[in-house]
């Protein structure tokens, strides 16, 4: 495969519908052969060519510089969470089920006051929902739990000025995913067999191998 020909969108929607349950690549292959590019071509279908067959090297590589940027900021992990969280929040699904889980631990110690973290019910007109079915949190419109957890978020990033260290962790991890995808020699086996299958799996409008 020609991976100079292939543009950053496509490469980029490509990462997208890969799998990404996939092993990482061993590590005695990750760091096996390093060449310098002889031309801006060969670097740029190399770099793309690693950065899709490394990915999961990567991504792993980059929260471990996280992690390690985080060790002397333990409020910053904290703060992290917080805002995955938030994030999360914003997930039907991932809102109905917590807050389902919660109404279930807590109706084991007060049944009384899990009665009332529950949703409230929604009118019914004909057999169908008067209007579009809200998303609470424990009783508590949605809303309120992502601006509480915002705020939880904002005021612990200020607190353990763990921001700049997030900056500066992915800055280094960005960095490193480059400087490791321009020099690794691809691995031309896995580009004949590997590559060709997996992206004509993900990027069907693709013809030119």
């Amino acid at each position: 495969m020609d991976w100079g020909t292939v543009s950053t969108e496509d490469l980029i929607e490509a990462l997208k519908e890969v799998d990404w349950s996939s092993p990482p690549r061993p590590l005695n292959e990750f760091f096996s052969k390093f060449t310098v590019p002889r031309s801006s071509n060969k670097w740029n279908s190399r770099l793309k060519c690693n950065l899709y067959y490394y990915r999961t090297n990567y991504f792993l590589m980059i929260l471990f510089i996280l992690g390690l940027g985080f060790l002397r900021r333990p409020l910053a992990i904290v703060a992290a969470i917080s805002t995955a969280l938030t994030v999360a929040f914003l997930n039907d699904s991932f809102a109905g089920t917590f807050s389902e889980k919660v109404t279930r631990f807590v109706r084991q110690f007060s049944p009384h006051l899990a009665a009332k973290m529950r949703p409230p019910l929604t009118p019914v007109l004909r057999g169908r929902p008067s209007s579009k079915r809200a998303i609470y949190i424990c009783g508590r419109p949605r809303w309120q739990f992502v601006l509480v957890s915002s705020a939880v978020s904002f005021f612990l990033w200020f607190v353990s000025c763990g921001l700049l260290t997030l900056l500066w962790a992915l800055a280094v991890g960005l960095l490193a995913t480059i400087m490791h995808a321009s020099f690794r020699t691809p691995n031309l086996k896995a580009r004949l067999n590997t590559f060709r299958e997996e992206f004509r799996a993900v990027w069907r409008n693709y013809s030119e191998l």
